[in-house]
Parts: structure tokens; C-alpha cells; sequence
């Protein structure tokens, strides 16, 4: 499985608070962006997934806003998939505007069933190593 992708985003205007930052809530629908990306890039799809019953859910998230992002900045985030166990999937995101460092972010994800119970990794989104 591909362990890491990059995406550009460029911020829009309903994105930002009065002040023209990129919203702190923002950063997190960008890691989901990247997320998705990766795995489609990766073979994978959410919406297959959800078809068969297998529901990706977020348990823990982090981010670290070390600079802030402005209207029409033109962003590219890296996701990387850190670590995946028997039962989590953790993804590390970098966000940078040119070569700056924005944020940094962790996200720990967990599969599901239709009934919320925690299933197993699927096989094919597992560790090589």
C-alpha cells in the first residue's frame, strides 16, 4: 500500500474566520482530504468500504497550528500513514505553504461495523513490514 501522498489546497475565502486565517476547524476537514486522497491513490475507496460494512471512525486527533494559513494561500499537505495495527490506522499530516511548516497533525482511526462494533484492519491496509 502506498504509505504517502501529497495534495495541494488553496484556502478559500469561506474558509477563514474575520481576520482571513484559515480556521482552526479547517485543518481538520484538510487532513480528511488528504486521508481520502491517499487512499484512492492507494486502491482504496471510503464508499466501497461503507458498502461492505466496514465504517473508518476517528478516536484521536491532534494538531499543532505553528503559523497561520491565509486566504488564497495555496497549501500542499503530505499524508502519511505512520503505523497500522490490528486494530487503528495512525496518519501523520505536514502542512506547508512553500516550504514553511503550518501545522502539524495526528490522526488515529479505527474500522467499524454498521453496529459501531471495532472490527479488524482489512488485510490489504496493513503494515508490509
Amino acid at each position: 500500500m502506498i504509505r504517502q501522498h501529497e495534495i495541494q489546497l488553496r484556502v478559500r475565502y469561506k474558509e477563514c474566520d474575520p481576520m482571513g486565517f484559515l480556521h482552526h476547524g479547517n485543518y481538520l476537514t484538510y487532513f480528511e482530504i488528504g486521508r481520502t486522497e491517499l487512499l484512492r491513490v492507494a486502491g482504496g475507496n471510503y464508499r466501497q468500504m461503507e458498502e461492505s460494512g466496514q465504517f473508518v471512525v476517528v478516536v484521536k486527533v491532534e494538531c499543532r497550528y505553528r503559523r497561520p494559513a491565509r486566504y488564497d494561500d495555496l497549501l500542499r499537505l503530505r499524508t502519511t500513514i505512520v503505523r497500522v495495527t490490528q486494530a487503528k490506522i495512525e496518519h501523520q499530516y505536514e502542512l506547508f505553504r512553500g516550504e514553511e511548516c503550518l501545522a502539524l497533525g495526528h490522526v488515529t482511526l479505527a474500522i467499524v461495523d454498521r453496529d459501531g462494533r471495532v472490527q479488524p484492519v482489512p488485510d490489504w491496509m496493513k503494515d508490509e513490514s
